[in-house]
């Protein structure tokens, strides 16, 4: 779906893609895709909820799990790995430990380098790009004041307008669950927000990208 939407946008080398993340855990193949990223110097990746969770355990998954390794295993990591798996770890685990050690570290090395958020204007308007949404929102807040549960994991309030000249653009919500949205499956736009994330990992739902300098939408295949 990810090489589909590449070639409709036709992404030359002086454009700039941004990722809104959640690459990781959603289809079959995150590693790879997250791989291809890699590869791809114009492409400008912001953290989501679960790249962090990935984060917190692959390092650790590493390891050459021995006896000591589980005895030392502490309630904290136990239950990043929890949480992991209930969010659905297994595709990117299951191709993670495919790698040599060197792609390994290097993958892992890659996701420390993501943005948390990214600031942008594209012909005369404002754009702030986040995961997840602004939690825990108050006029007249610092960017750099929100929390990283903040932008990754709390939902964006899309009834409210968080800024009168910046139009916040996020991914994290599938449009699908937006209540009163009229074309569920299908970019979200209200009140200076831009919800991109169509739900591609369920079926029926679409993978999206938007130009922001034509305003024009893209759209994969729906998952089957």
């Amino acid at each position: 779906m990810f090489m589909e939407l590449l070639d409709k946008i036709s992404l030359k080398q002086e454009d700039t893609l941004y990722i809104l993340e959640d690459v990781l855990d959603r289809g079959p193949h995150p590693v790879k895709t997250l791989r291809k990223l890699m590869e791809m110097p114009n492409a400008i990746c912001i953290v989501g909820n679960h790249e962090l969770m990935a984060l917190e355990c692959l390092e650790f998954l590493m390891q050459e799990i021995t006896d000591t390794s589980i005895e030392e295993l502490d309630a904290k990591m136990l239950d990043n790995l929890a949480t992991w798996q209930c969010n659905g770890s297994k595709p990117t685990i299951d191709e993670f430990r495919e790698l040599c050690l060197e792609e390994k570290q290097e993958v892992i090395d890659f996701i420390k380098e993501f943005s948390v958020y990214e600031e942008v204007t594209v012909s005369d308007r404002d754009y702030l790009l986040v995961h997840a949404g602004l939690g825990n929102f108050s006029p007249g807040k610092d960017i750099e004041d929100y929390s990283l549960h903040d932008l990754v994991w709390v939902r964006a309030n899309y009834e409210e307008q968080y800024f009168e000249d910046t139009f916040v653009i996020t991914g994290h919500t599938p449009t699908q669950t937006i209540e009163d949205n009229p074309n569920p499956g299908s970019i979200y736009q209200k009140n200076h927000h831009i919800a991109i994330d169509c739900g591609a990992h369920v079926p029926g739902g679409r993978l999206a990208a938007i130009c922001l300098e034509t305003g024009e939408e893209f759209y994969s295949s729906p998952n089957a």
